[in-house]
């Protein structure tokens, strides 16, 4: 349609006059699908569990601020005392079940004074969830991916020390280790260290616990694992063998001087694809007592010119190749066995969303405990972000050999922009409570067609 100058254009003369009054007015009004998702899911109920062991007595309970923490993180905001930014907000104090919210100071307090147990059954609420949504799929097998992730920090906290620090080095940190489901793109399972050990430091009894959880939970499901070479030990490789859990662990072939005569040796490679080929052996570690199956993989790749560029001349591309060993007890061929552990790579995405938009790599008190319940409150607003997305829409994608998500996830922060960063009003038009927001036909048709579907879904067991 083809419009006039004047329909399209207006001038601008003045600013308004701003006025603060107190109106039912919010500024996250897409929180109502969250809201909805909670009460599906019980998930109120099942956070004060996690707290009952716990005295009770206090104005505000540990549950409700645990869950305004995780209301937080979904919101974008990282400190605590940028919680100031929503203390009046309608939405928020409704979700909550508040009248008003508990100053910086209450939820500061909380966080040190949180115990162990606490963090357990967070831990094994957030398994549970997971596990429940797994079990609606009916997968025949799971994809397990085990990697450690820096947390830093400026100043002292409890169990922090100065270790391996790529972007801030000298500085303290905690250093995590993290099972995700590549399946679901979710979190299972954290396992706390401090910032200078080793990536498998506490590893082979973290993972056999997670396959073991996911066994109990979902009996008769294939595992397989998929970890970095920072994992590849006789211990760990020997353990996954014997549990018969199928794995792929990449190999520091740059220690092994016999490797490298191997590929030095070669002739003959089997191709992949247009850029990737490899070769097998059975071999082991002197030290070892077992030989496994080694891929050797090359992969054709751009090299950089380091030189100064002259712009008038044409200066090809040169190419050579990049090495790497995966070692396996995997029974499929090799190029799909080296597909397979490529799609390692997903773990990576999760966790930079999860620094980038979940503040995981925010320290925000000084006890060690506090700050695995506040990296708790990341991990549950990353996971319900997917479930939400999970839960009113279908799978969009099929399981190939790199084992990627079966849905194409929309990142917390288009979330937030797209959909929870919206302004309402509150109105009671003939006593009935109404949430209005402006009239924007794709925002009405997504956000009534998330609360219809999640409306029909049954409750949480």
């Amino acid at each position: 349609m083809k419009l006039r100058r004047s329909d399209v254009r207006r001038q601008v003369h003045v600013l308004p006059i701003l006025k603060f009054e107190s109106q039912s007015l919010t500024s996250y009004a897409g929180l109502v699908v969250f809201h909805q998702l909670l009460a599906v899911l019980e998930f109120k109920d099942r956070l004060r569990d996690c707290f009952r062991h716990l005295a009770g007595g206090k104005v505000f309970g540990r549950a409700t601020i645990f869950l305004q923490l995780i209301v937080h993180i979904l919101l974008g905001f990282r400190e605590l005392r940028d919680s100031r930014a929503y203390q009046d907000d309608p939405l928020v104090k409704r979700l909550l079940g508040l009248k008003r919210l508990p100053d910086v100071a209450t939820v500061s307090r909380m966080l040190q004074n949180a115990d162990p147990k606490s963090v357990e059954n967070l831990r094994r609420l957030l398994r549970q969830m997971l596990f429940e949504r797994l079990a609606v799929l009916g997968l025949t097998r799971i994809t397990l991916d085990f990697d450690g992730s820096v947390q830093s920090t400026r100043r002292w906290a409890e169990g922090t020390a100065v270790g391996y620090n790529k972007k801030r080095k000298g500085a303290r940190s905690y250093y995590p280790l993290f099972c995700t489901i590549a399946q679901t793109s979710q979190v299972l399972d954290f396992l706390h260290r401090s910032g200078n050990v080793h990536d498998s430091h506490g590893a082979r009894e973290f993972i056999l616990a997670c396959v073991q959880a996911v066994r109990q939970a979902l009996p008769g499901i294939l595992v397989e694992v998929r970890m970095d070479s920072a994992f590849f030990s006789d211990e760990i490789v020997s353990a996954l063998d014997q549990h018969h859990i199928e794995f792929t662990v990449s190999v520091p072939f740059e220690r092994f001087t016999e490797l490298k005569r191997m590929i030095e040796g070669r002739k003959r490679w089997s191709r992949v694809n247009g850029e990737v080929s490899c070769f097998e052996a059975d071999w082991k570690p002197k030290i070892w007592n077992q030989s496994f199956r080694f891929l050797f993989v090359r992969t054709l790749a751009k090299r950089q010119h380091k030189e100064p560029v002259q712009l008038d001349l044409f200066i090809p591309y040169e190419t050579g190749y990049d090495f790497k060993v995966i070692v396996t007890n995997k029974t499929l061929a090799a190029g799909n066995t080296v597909l397979f552990h490529e799609g390692r790579g997903s773990q990576e995405n999760i966790l930079g969303e999860l620094k980038a938009h979940c503040q995981m790599d925010y320290v925000p008190v000084t006890r060690r405990i506090g700050n695995q319940l506040y990296l708790l409150a990341g991990l549950f607003a990353h996971n319900l972000a997917r479930e939400l997305q999970m839960a009113t829409t279908p799978p969009c994608r099929q399981t190939t050999a790199q084992r990627p998500a079966l849905w194409a996830f929309e990142k917390l922060d288009t979330l937030r922009t797209t959909l929870l960063h919206r302004a309402g009003r509150f109105t009671r038009p003939q006593g009935i409570l109404t949430l209005t927001l402006n009239a924007n036909d794709w925002l009405r048709q997504r956000i009534l067609g998330i609360i219809k579907t999640l409306m029909g879904l049954p409750k949480a067991a």
